[in-house]
Parts: C-alpha cells; sequence; structure tokens
C-alpha cells in the first residue's frame, strides 16, 4: 500500500456515517443488500449512494450487482493491507 492509497482510505473512514456502513457490513459477514442500508441510516437515499460510492471507489467495500440490487461486502485484504500500513507508525 502506498501514501495516497492510505490517504484515501483515512478520509473516508473519517466520515461518521461511513464508518456505520462498514461496521453495519462487516456484521453481517456476507453481502449485505443496498435496501438495509437505506433503512439503517435516517439519510436521503443520494446522500447514501454517495457514502457507499466513496467507500467503493476506496476498495473498502466489494459491490455484487443482481439485476437492479446491490450487495456489499467489506474487502478484507485491503482492510489488513491499511492496518499494516499502519502499525509501523506504532514504533
Amino acid at each position: 500500500m502506498d501514501l495516497k492509497q492510505a490517504e484515501r482510505i483515512s478520509k473516508a473512514l473519517a466520515d461518521p456515517y461511513r464508518l456505520r456502513i462498514i461496521e453495519a457490513v462487516q456484521s453481517k459477514g456476507d453481502w449485505f443488500p443496498y435496501t438495509t442500508v437505506l433503512g439503517m441510516l435516517n439519510l436521503a437515499q443520494s446522500t447514501i449512494s454517495h457514502h457507499i460510492r466513496q467507500l467503493t471507489d476506496t476498495g473498502l467495500l466489494l459491490a455484487q450487482k443482481q439485476g437492479r440490487n446491490s450487495s456489499y461486502k467489506v474487502n478484507k485484504e485491503l482492510f489488513t493491507a491499511y492496518i499494516s500500513y499502519l502499525n509501523r507508525f506504532k514504533e
């Protein structure tokens, strides 16, 4: 992971709504339907779509399209790489 990618991920995770989305998707452990995300946040659909797009653009969420419906899953490999990158600063 390079500095630019770590910066993009850090910015994406800086928003509390995006963190809530990541937490909810992770708790499911499998593909999480977009409609469920809509029901859990008291935000406009366009705002939720923006947050989801930010998370998928950074690679934190993986998307799966099923007809007109989308589902999402946390990209654990990217999170592991991000955490490893941050661990360099512990010492």
